[in-house]
């Protein structure tokens, strides 16, 4: 089956780009970002913050954690309807043995709805880190070969996209689910 021309150049961008298996320190720095990522180390973390925050803190906690959770429901359907196969590769065995499909990048995704719900809920000091921080996950994606440039492009966007909903709506919504459990989320 022939594929087409810009995937084609997809694939190649995207083999160029990659330090998966080429010993170093870009290939060390790729390892780390690549990781950073994480959904369950974001959970983990952000369930703290929860725990031992302050009522901005926990605030920004719950927005976080909500905003990740529904990207993650929405990057899996979508994952599942286009079925991308990942790039082939040996390392990040985990990521391709419980989801081997590749589009959109679910790390680049939450990596940038992470970055944008800072820059609207702030600390101003955080949004710097995280706006570099976002694209070196995405790129590091890339580099460890589990992901072709289009699907970190994808996954950026909506997380973008995402989180800027999420940004207008959360108060109404997280305050209705308050409501329902009730109890103060923050």
């Amino acid at each position: 089956m022939k594929t087409l021309p810009v995937l084609d150049l997809d694939a190649r961008l995207s083999k160029q780009m990659r330090v998966a298996e080429k010993p170093g320190a870009l290939r060390a720095i790729a390892v780390f970002f690549a990781h950073a990522g994480d959904s369950w180390f974001w959970a983990l973390g952000l369930i703290i913050l929860w725990f031992l925050g302050n009522s901005f803190w926990k605030e920004w906690a719950v927005v976080q954690f909500v905003g990740i959770s529904l990207l993650a429901a929405l990057v899996m359907s979508i994952k599942f309807l286009v079925r991308r196969k990942r790039p082939e590769g040996q390392w990040g065995s985990i990521y391709r043995n419980t989801d081997p499909h590749s589009f959109p990048s679910g790390h680049a995704a939450r990596a940038f709805l992470i970055a944008v719900v800072a820059t609207g809920l702030g600390p101003t000091w955080l949004v710097p880190v995280l706006w570099i921080w976002a694209p070196l996950v995405a790129l590091a994606r890339i580099a460890m070969g589990l992901h072709y440039v289009s699907d970190v492009v994808a996954g950026a966007g909506l997380g973008i996209f995402i989180a800027l909903i999420g940004l207008q709506i959360y108060r109404p919504l997280l305050g209705w689910v308050s409501g329902l459990l009730g109890f103060p989320l923050w």
